[in-house]
């Protein structure tokens, strides 16, 4: 089987790892991939959407995994160009990937198809945004597009709020578009992936990421600088209920309003004293809790996401784990303000009984690997406890180094 997967993170280092690792027979191609990605897949040269299906069609890629969320909305979007190619696209067209791409759209949808969420405004201009928030704080604000995981800002005052809304509105840090003032939600934060494969799906292991730079989730937002997975995260009680009340309607409100969907669908909730509550949508697996859950999963993932592809769920074709997974980021200087590249990381060899997945980093001139990023790498490892896996991955993190390396040391621990 030829497959094609688009991004260059590390989710997308551990999405090509458990497609190869697979026992179907894959032969497995990268765009626009990173040099450690290249070890485990053939590079494609391409320059946009268009020119990327043209290129799996003369190969005769079998299926296209989306990694990365701004393929499915760029240009005429990846899966609705794969589509018309009559290429399988593990990933959903450019109109259902607005639950993403847009949070009013995403939280519109929450509204009309009576999926719990929190309250909001959107607004346009930063005086409107002053007379949403009304001096009620802590607030939540975020940027209406995509902002790889930095256009969120939980603001405990007035400065704070004041600064980001400049960096949105006035400076447009990340382009035009909207500014949602949400209610602040309370409560430990989980993330629920879940296979939706037209009126039918399937939830995966659970998740918990950790988004601020420092530990005690101190400091400005990340991409995220570690996560937890563990099927022992939720009880069944709270399964079915986050089932019954965001799972099911989500899939059932998809279909009735005509926004087809296969792929991925990430859940970010917020356990409140009130029960669960919705804060957002992401059209693919999360990053980095990917890189925590894929390596719980065993089982044919290849032959599972093709045939999810073409309109099949299979949850027979792969088993979940027991215990814990956690996966530890490793970040530059300088991050997440900027980051410093060119910084020879050692060690690498060393790591034993635990993986690696490259984010941001490069091989230089003498053939080794150095920063190229914010997000550097991750190292992820398992344990038949919480606090083995927590031990595992720190012990194995440790053998990694680079010069200005920033890591959190409460990864796995707090919120627990």
């Amino acid at each position: 089987m030829k497959i094609l997967v688009v991004g260059k993170g590390g989710r997308e280092h551990a999405i090509i790892t458990a497609l190869s690792e697979s026992p179907t027979e894959t032969e497995i191609y990268s765009f626009p991939g990173s040099d450690a990605i290249f070890e485990l897949a053939r590079p494609v040269e391409a320059n946009g959407v268009a020119s990327l299906v043209a290129f799996m069609v003369k190969e005769g890629i079998d299926l296209c995994v989306a990694g990365e969320e701004s393929y499915l909305v760029k240009d005429e979007g990846l899966a609705n160009a794969c589509k018309a190619a009559g290429i399988p696209c593990w990933g959903p067209p450019k109109e259902s990937a607005q639950l993403e791409a847009s949070k009013k759209f995403a939280k519109e949808f929450m509204v009309r198809h009576a999926i719990p969420t929190g309250g909001y405004a959107s607004v346009n201009t930063i005086e409107d945004a002053r007379a949403a928030i009304g001096g009620k704080y802590p607030t939540v604000l975020k940027f209406d597009g995509l902002a790889a995981g930095k256009g969120v800002a939980v603001c405990p005052d007035e400065a704070s709020a004041e600064e980001f809304l400049q960096e949105v509105l006035v400076d447009r840090k990340f382009g035009e578009g909207q500014l949602l003032v949400e209610e602040f939600l309370e409560g430990p934060e989980i993330s629920i992936f879940v296979s939706v494969v037209d009126r039918t799906f399937q939830i995966l292991a659970p998740a918990r990421d950790y988004k601020r730079i420092y530990d005690g989730d101190e400091g400005p937002n990340t991409g995220g600088m570690g996560a937890v997975s563990s099927l022992e995260m939720l009880d069944d009680e709270l399964l079915e209920l986050i089932e019954g009340e965001m799972v099911r309607p989500t899939v059932e409100g998809l279909i009735n309003d005509g926004l087809p969907y296969r792929g991925f669908l990430y859940f970010g909730l917020m356990l409140t004293a009130d029960g669960p509550k919705m804060l957002e949508y992401n059209c693919r697996f999360g990053d980095p809790e990917a890189q925590a859950v894929l390596p719980m999963i065993s089982g044919d993932f290849a032959q599972y996401v093709y045939e999810g592809a073409k309109g099949h769920l299979k949850p027979e074709l792969i088993q979940f784990a027991d215990g814990w997974s956690i996966c530890l980021v490793s970040a530059s200087a300088g991050y997440p303000a900027g980051s410093r590249n060119g910084d020879v990381i050692s060690g690498l060899d060393q790591v034993s009984g635990a993986r690696v997945f490259h984010a941001g980093t490069k091989r230089n001139a003498d053939g080794n690997f150095e920063t190229a990023g914010g997000r550097v790498l991750v190292v992820v490892a398992s344990g038949a406890t919480r606090q083995e896996a927590v031990e595992k991955v720190y012990a194995e993190s440790d053998k990694v180094t680079f010069d200005g390396r920033q890591r959190r040391s409460d990864i796995g621990t707090r919120n627990f």
